[in-house]
């Protein structure tokens, strides 16, 4: 372990070094990336650091132990400092496991009805506001893209992004099929129903890694329609933007501007081809939007939100909470850590095979 932390330590040094070399500052997309590696490395590198500073003063302990007069001190000293070693150890093994190279970026979200009808449209409501009020906790930029509305208030289809760092890293754990159980609203009797919406979260691409090339798409643009069909823009400034050699579609209706809405749906259309192709190229990834929502059955599902018992179920991570109105309004964080730390888990157990 101590190689790879010592070869990690000489990489930042060397990157740091060339960060204040006049001719890559003049070159500030290189300048940038090197700034980012650096920060990337600096937290492990500094644990390290710790670490090995930590062993120096465990090592002068133990040959303390020999002195008739300093043995007793040192005993006590190591009492502390040896529960330390081990405990800053763990830590360092943390900063070994392989790191998602997405996990800066902003996220594309899309969320879907599944089944349960007109339910699952609300469903998909309340799910798209608590992934907004969880970005005005975390400063995640929202933005919507194409979000549809059904006449009671549900949402047919919502695309938005959130933008930030690490935005991809805290809800790449949202892709899937969440389930709801309640009385639906749209009922007078008392029964509860089940319903479904599938969730899927992509990467925001960089444009230096997907090309879109101009004769590959078709561009419409029509008059943009609001809550129910109610609205009408007077100009056309909704835009629906066609890839052609993948079949892929997308819209954007949100902005008065018909460039503003081509700019949207564009970053929209880059994000789905940039998870396409790294499907493509990852086994692992393999149908990756497909595998994330599913079909939308109610069996397939990652969360449920039972409104009966004032409960949130993560099926993964097994995780109970019985606060369904905090989680709803964006108190997120507890299901998200704790699906972190099973993957760190399951991540440290696959290295010490």
């Amino acid at each position: 372990m101590e190689a790879q932390f010592e070869a990690m330590e000489g990489r930042l040094e060397e990157l740091q070094e060339a960060s204040a070399q006049p001719e890559i500052i003049a070159d500030v997309p290189r300048w940038q990336k090197i700034l980012k590696e650096i920060a990337q490395l600096e937290p492990a590198v500094g644990a390290f650091r710790a670490y090995r500073q930590l062993q120096e003063e465990i090592e002068q302990a133990r040959e303390m132990q020999s002195d008739p007069d300093m043995g007793e001190m040192a005993e006590e000293e190591l009492k502390v400092l040896l529960p330390r070693e081990e405990k800053e150890r763990e830590q360092l093994r943390l900063f070994l496991i392989p790191r998602d190279p997405n996990d800066d970026r902003s996220v594309v979200m899309e969320i879907r009805p599944g089944a349960g009808g007109e339910e699952a449209a609300l469903f998909a409501s309340l799910l798209l506001r608590m992934y907004q009020r969880y970005a005005e906790r975390h400063g995640f930029l929202f933005e919507a893209v194409d979000i549809s509305d059904t006449e009671l208030g549900g949402v047919k289809e919502a695309v938005f992004t959130l933008s930030g760092n690490g935005a991809f890293s805290r809800m790449k754990y949202e892709s899937g099929v969440h389930r709801i159980q309640r009385v639906p609203v749209t009922e007078a009797g008392g029964r509860i129903h089940t319903s479904t919406a599938t969730v899927a979260v992509l990467p925001e691409a960089e444009d230096v890694e997907v090309e879109i090339r101009q004769e590959d798409i078709r561009i419409d643009t029509y008059r943009a329609s609001g809550h129910g069909g109610q609205y009408i823009n007077r100009t056309d400034s909704a835009v629906r933007i066609t890839h052609m050699p993948s079949g892929l579609v997308v819209t954007c209706q949100d902005e008065k501007s018909q460039l503003k809405n081509k700019e949207k749906a564009m970053k929209v259309l880059k994000s789905r081809l940039y998870d396409l192709y790294r499907a493509e190229k990852d086994a692992a990834y393999a149908q990756n939007r497909k595998a994330q929502v599913g079909s939308g059955e109610r069996n397939e599902r990652i969360r449920t939100y039972n409104f009966p018992q004032g409960r949130v179920t993560d099926h993964r991570a097994g995780l109970t909470l019985y606060k369904i109105d905090s989680i709803l309004d964006g108190e997120m964080d507890e299901i998200i850590d704790a699906l972190i730390m099973d993957e760190q888990a399951e991540k440290l157990k696959q290295l010490s095979l």
